[in-house]
């Protein structure tokens, strides 16, 4: 099984319908653990979750690293790919948490849709938020 975090919007308090949230934003769910396409696509893979900063400073990483001599600039941009599988979906917690989403709940599940089903059958009241995504 694998382990979720689930993410509330800014304004959504735990337990309750966000009144003061934008509407179309549902929780988050973001899996633990080490991340193929991360590995594979590196920053660009930051870029595409919006972790701007990170993503921004991952390229400027790479293409420094191009600058090096031969066997140093392979070993940067393996070492930094590296560290993005297996640090990538922490970098997208925490560019959650610095626009003010709140990490409220973690749950267990084989997959996305069943680690939500196990979270709105834990706490019924989130069930709000994740139907106002199909509306």
């Amino acid at each position: 099984m694998r382990v979720w975090t689930v993410h509330l919007p800014p304004g959504a308090a735990a337990g309750s319908v966000p009144s003061t949230a934008k509407p179309g934003k549902a929780p988050v769910l973001l899996r633990e653990g080490w991340s193929f396409w991360a590995l594979i696509f590196g920053p660009l893979w930051l870029l595409r979750h919006g972790c701007w900063a990170l993503g921004i400073a991952g390229v400027a990483v790479v293409m420094g690293a191009s600058l090096l001599p031969a066997p140093w600039d392979l070993a940067v941009a393996a070492a930094l790919h590296m560290g993005l599988c297996l640090h990538g979906q922490d970098a997208r917690r925490w560019t959650l948490a610095r626009r003010g989403w709140k990490l409220v709940h973690v749950v267990a599940g084989r997959d996305e849709e069943t680690a939500t089903f196990r979270l709105v059958h834990a706490e019924p009241r989130l069930a709000r938020l994740f139907a106002g995504e199909a509306a």
